[in-house]
């Protein structure tokens, strides 16, 4: 059967016959409305985490260093934060406290406390907007006077088991105030499982675990370590028990692990220096696979767009697509609330 072809312009009559191209990639480019048919992968409110910190005091808000447009709030401000998030569909909030230095020392106490500040924040929230999600981080880094996610030997070496007792002290604090998934980021050997089973043993069967499972010792952290006040307060740094960025095979080790110690969520931190980290994740596990658009992400982008030098429009959702593109089932970002009201804008 012969199948007649439209003929070549006239401009191009004395070009060889055939040579044109068959396959012509650009013709579903052509027009908006065939992008959209034709996307991949879309961003969606339902995939936002919008990363908030707290403070305590009178003062409303106070101005995060180094993130431009980032505050920290009093517990008055997060429940407001919290409704806003609430009206434009943001399915939850991951708080983070800045404490006291009067509060902190060695073995971070105040992180065991029902009624410190992320406890206040979170029943105050809870009771105020009941169906927004509260995902709740279990380190003790806020908390203790070195600065480390957990507690330090004379030596300088941070213990592993010992920690694992006060995170679980933490979870079942932050359980009784009402928060709805422990996100462990410390990354102590068998801290998920050993949280899963107090949680249990405490009757808070359906609170959830979205563990930080491949958390990198990484250079991106800066800003929020300003945020959370441990800046100038970390000895040493975390190389000992956050991962090599060299690896990725190891990556999914710890991420098998979390998993089989009870992880109904896991966490690639920071994101877009290791989407292969997210893709790998997501094709291996096939588990629900989120990632965090981490402080320092959030400044460099900032820092180029109050500067002129980027334009927000364009790349605040590119960076967050290539999340969604890796593999990744949502996104903690600060860039939450401004993504959601143009999403909801264009909806």
């Amino acid at each position: 059967m012969s199948v007649s072809r439209r003929p070549p312009p006239k401009s191009a009559l004395s070009h060889t016959p055939g040579a044109y191209p068959a396959v012509r990639m650009r013709r579903n480019r052509k027009a908006d409305w065939s992008r959209r048919l034709n996307a991949e992968n879309r961003l969606s409110v339902d995939d936002l985490i919008w990363p908030i910190f707290l403070i305590d005091g009178q003062s409303a808000r106070v101005p995060v260093a180094h993130m431009p447009g980032v505050d920290r709030v009093n517990v008055a401000e997060a429940v407001r934060e919290a409704e806003r998030a609430f009206a434009l569909g943001i399915p939850a909030l991951a708080p983070f406290p800045y404490v006291d230095p009067s509060l902190r020392d060695p073995t971070g106490s105040e992180a065991v406390k029902a009624t410190n500040l992320m406890g206040r924040a979170v029943k105050a929230i809870k009771q105020a907007v009941p169906d927004i999600g509260l995902i709740t981080d279990a380190a003790l880094d806020p908390y203790t006077s070195h600065g480390h996610d957990g507690l330090m030997a004379d030596d300088g070496r941070i213990l592993n088991d010992q920690t694992i007792e006060v995170l679980c002290r933490q979870a079942l604090a932050l359980a009784e105030a009402g928060t709805d998934c422990i996100a462990p980021s410390d990354m102590m050997d068998g801290r998920v499982g050993a949280i899963r089973a107090a949680l249990d043993g405490a009757g808070y069967l359906d609170v959830q675990i979205m563990s930080y499972a491949a958390k990198y010792a990484s250079g991106f952290y800066g800003p929020f370590r300003d945020a959370i006040g441990s800046n100038k307060t970390l000895k040493g740094d975390k190389r000992t028990y956050q991962m090599d960025p060299a690896n990725s095979d190891e990556a999914m080790r710890e991420v098998a692990l979390d998993i089989a110690e009870g992880a109904d969520m896991v966490m690639v931190k920071p994101g877009l220096p290791y989407l292969d980290v997210v893709a790998r994740v997501k094709a291996t596990f096939g588990v629900p696979t989120f990632a965090y658009q981490v402080s320092g992400e959030y400044a460099m982008l900032m820092a180029a767009i109050n500067n002129g030098w980027l334009d927000g429009d364009r790349v605040i959702p590119e960076a967050l697509m290539a999340f969604k593109r890796a593999g990744a089932d949502g996104i903690l970002t600060y860039f939450a609330p401004e993504m959601a009201k143009r999403l909801k804008a264009s909806s």
